[in-house]
């Protein structure tokens, strides 16, 4: 036979009055959350559309950003595009070039305005003769001038200025100084030498460059 104390604890704890349950209601009603914590609100309640909840502490959405936060920063500006390079010269060409000046040019019929002989020079110091001779020739405003490479040694192909000079007249430094080249006359050294068409200066930009003199920034260009 079970005892009372079996007994009592199979049916459980003893139910609650109706003043017990009015006094629970009244400490539930008048208890102050604990601070982080907020009173559940009525099972089964539905948020009305369009309103919006704050996330909680354990929310997966995104946090606002604080007032007074520095935004990222912008992506920087593309870099601007590189100037178009200029089309390499090739010997004899004419592009560019009015025909009646080209054909004075290769004939040999322009006055030449500077000579350069690359005889006996390396390589390296040729390239650097080269350089200094055409740029010179740009300053002080020649137009044509004579480049004197040798036929070399009879090899194919020839020697190695008459090879390199071609495609030194192309380079960077040098592209923009120069119109055209072509073989010299019998006269003035054949295939051993070229005529170099250098590009002039024009007018206005010397004037504005130098800023010197009235009227010289004001004249006509005279041509490439």
């Amino acid at each position: 036979m079970p005892s009372d104390s079996n007994r009592r604890r199979r049916s459980g704890p003893p139910a609650l009055s109706e003043s017990d349950l009015r006094l629970w209601q009244e400490v539930t009603r008048s208890a102050m959350p604990l601070p982080g914590r907020r009173r559940a609100g009525k099972a089964g309640a539905r948020v009305p559309e369009g309103a919006e909840t704050a996330p909680g502490r354990g929310s997966e959405g995104p946090v606002p950003p604080a007032s007074g936060a520095v935004s990222a920063p912008r992506p920087p500006a593309a870099p601007p595009k590189p100037r178009a390079h200029r089309a390499d010269v090739r010997l004899g060409e004419s592009a560019g070039i009015d025909k009646r000046t080209h054909d004075r040019f290769r004939r040999g019929r322009m006055a030449i305005d500077g000579r350069l002989d690359l005889h006996g020079m390396t390589r390296e110091r040729a390239h650097q003769a080269l350089a200094l001779f055409l740029h010179r020739a740009y300053e002080r405003g020649a137009r044509c001038v004579l480049v004197v490479t040798g036929k070399g040694t009879g090899r194919e192909g020839g020697g190695v200025l008459r090879r390199d000079v071609p495609l030194w007249l192309n380079q960077a430094g040098l592209r923009g100084l120069v119109l055209s080249f072509t073989h010299a006359q019998i006269r003035d050294g054949g295939e051993g030498a070229l005529y170099v068409l250098v590009r002039r200066r024009r007018e206005g930009r010397e004037g504005s460059a130098s800023g010197s003199g009235p009227g010289r920034g004001s004249g006509r260009a005279r041509g490439r």
